[in-house]
């Protein structure tokens, strides 16, 4: 049969009708997105129940939106009008837009695609939602590969800003720019990629997300330690493990399946409970059970389940007492731990390499107590008394008396022993020694005192008044006591603790420098660009700070540091720091400290 050409120009109205294939939650979101901003909705599903809810899901969004007073009743009378369901695919001859979101199974799609190409009209644009499977192949099963491509958008459509708009190496420019504007006319972000599985967002996300699967299923730490790790620490919207719930344990098997097939990257294997998971039905929310247990299939209730650990946490051992704190450095992390204990009634002793240096140390705590004050988060009373519980010393000799010292020097191994074996000399008997590092080995810190039984890590967060989180780091010589001690005084001092062993990264860095390390991979391969990544992340993940931005924060050298840790202890290859970070390190672009990392700061 002789079909026109598919070279014809597209309407010059930007695709005023819009087809939707599948109206399960992400189709009939994307229906009322599309209903709302005016256009002509030809919903398509072969389950009258499916329609029946994206009807109902219109219905009942519009009704709140009159009652917030964002539209008006004609207003939602004529969107709902827009909105048309039915059961056969010949529904879409008149679309100017066909959007797919089936099954994310490559043969479903390719139906849905084969039988489109021969119903709609020729100068139509057919897209595909899906995340993981190769839009070109889909494309190759039509007579116009030049009008097909990857509109890829994110839950809960209506509210969330970001859209992937993928473009083959066959998708005609002008297909391209007008869904772009199409995009952009719905109030959306489009962020233009190329044909990979998991593109920018997902491509980030699901690697992240199979990583905090394995260290679960290793036992390292526990679904809730790790989630709370990742919110507190990082500032995520939801942990790894209850948006793997969210998202289906099912679809992410999927993605990372097909992320694995073209990348060969042993961190996009999908982590075997993912699979076990999935074979057992167990598939998140969906379903009422996935690393968690939902009050019912759909609930985001949890409830308590076998897993659920002890909230004593220290298995009735009883903690030392603790009356009085050390605290050793002189840096933004030490002055910001010392002004935590302060705060929370702790005597602190503040020693530095010298006097002045401690002296000056106090001073910036009390400067950030005087903003605390300026703010109304305290009282002139409490800030006065807090700045009377710090006393500078300019030497650890005056740690004699404290029972809990803890470390806050520099990021070497080789300075941090030294300082444990001065602290072994001073420090009482019984007093409880933490170290703060973030990704040194603590045995090895532990290893240079007498007592490694009392040695601990204590890993606050920056800036340490704000930051909930604390990582809990027991070496396999850490008697319980002292667990239990610091488990305590991080309640007292209104931080969340959560445990981990004593391996490279505990869990917020194992995890996030990954993913920073995997973003910088892409742009190293001219996949996409430093804006339009940390675009994605925020706007699809809901992720605080783009990756770059982050990095340039943190300082390249750090993440490097870190990086190349995590790379020697775990011998990944996919793990290796980027050459791309480590050309700018070594050219002395570190990041907003030095004027310069993945982006240009101003000097000041």
């Amino acid at each position: 049969m002789d079909r026109p050409s598919s070279s014809s120009p597209l309407p010059s109205l930007a695709l005023p009708t819009v087809a939707v294939v599948g109206l399960g939650t992400m189709g009939a979101g994307i229906a009322e997105v599309m209903a709302r901003a005016g256009h002509e909705v030809i919903g398509i599903d072969t389950s009258d129940t499916a329609a029946r809810t994206a009807v109902t899901a219109l219905d009942q969004s519009t009704a709140r939106a009159v009652e917030r007073g964002r539209i008006t009743e004609a207003e939602r009378a004529d969107t709902l009008a827009r909105f048309r369901t039915f059961p056969d695919l010949q529904a879409a001859a008149e679309a100017d837009l066909v959007i797919e979101v089936v099954n994310e199974q490559f043969e479903a799609k390719q139906a849905v695609f084969e039988a489109l190409d021969l119903i709609v009209k020729p100068d139509a644009i057919i897209a595909t939602g899906t995340n993981a499977l190769s839009v070109t192949r889909l494309a190759s099963h039509t007579t116009r590969p030049d009008r097909v491509l990857g509109l890829h958008f994110f839950a809960p459509a209506p509210a969330m800003k970001l859209v992937e708009v993928v473009s083959t190496v066959l998708t005609s420019p002008e297909a391209t720019a007008s869904v772009t504007a199409l995009v952009r006319a719905l109030g959306k972000e489009p962020v233009p990629v190329g044909d990979r599985p998991g593109f920018i967002a997902d491509g980030l996300l699901f690697g992240y997300l199979n990583q905090a699967a394995a260290m679960y299923e290793s036992k390292y730490a526990t679904r809730e330690d790790i989630d709370a790790a990742m919110r507190l620490g990082c500032g995520l919207p939801m942990g790894p493990l209850a948006l793997l719930d969210l998202i289906g344990i099912d679809t992410a098997q999927t993605v990372l399946e097909a992320m694995y097939e073209a990348s060969h990257d042993r961190l996009h294997a999908p982590a075997p409970i993912l699979g076990q998971l999935a074979a057992a039905g167990l598939s998140g929310r969906k379903s009422g059970r996935g690393f968690y247990t939902y009050e019912a299939p759909g609930s985001e209730v949890v409830v308590t389940d076998a897993s659920t650990p002890d909230t004593a946490g220290t298995a009735g051992v009883a903690g030392r007492d603790v009356r009085s704190v050390g605290v050793a450095g002189s840096g933004t992390m030490a002055t910001g731990i010392a002004e935590v204990f302060a705060k929370a009634g702790y005597d602190v002793v503040l020693a530095a390499r010298s006097q002045e240096k401690a002296d000056q140390a106090v001073a910036k705590l009390a400067k950030s107590l005087d903003r605390s004050v300026a703010k109304g988060r305290l009282t002139q009373e409490q800030r006065d008394a807090a700045v009377a519980r710090v006393t500078p010393a300019g030497s650890y000799d005056a740690f004699g008396d404290v029972d809990l010292a803890v470390e806050a020097v520099a990021e070497d191994l080789a300075v941090k022993q030294a300082l444990f074996t001065a602290l072994d000399e001073v420090c009482k008997p019984g007093a409880v020694l933490a170290t703060t590092t973030s990704s040194l080995p603590v045995i090895a810190i532990a290893r240079a005192t007498s007592r490694p039984r009392d040695v601990i890590g204590m890993h606050f967060f920056n800036p340490a008044p704000a930051m909930k989180l604390v990582e809990v780091v027991r070496t396999v010589l850490t008697s319980d006591d002292v667990h239990a001690t610091v488990r305590e005084v991080c309640g007292k001092v209104r931080k969340h603790a959560v445990d981990c062993g004593d391996r490279a990264g505990f869990i917020v860095n194992a995890l996030l420098f990954p993913y920073l390390n995997n973003a910088v991979k892409m742009v190293q391969e001219n996949y996409a660009t430093v804006a339009d990544i940390d675009t994605a992340m925020k706007l699809g993940g809901g992720y605080p700070m783009g990756p770059f931005e982050l990095l340039d924060v943190v300082g390249l050298d750090v993440s490097l540091a870190i990086e190349q840790v995590l790379h020697k202890e775990f011998r990944d290859p996919g793990l290796a720091p980027s050459p791309l970070l480590e050309h700018l390190v070594s050219a002395g672009c570190l990041g907003r400290k030095t004027g310069r990392g993945f982006r240009e700061y101003a000097r000041r």
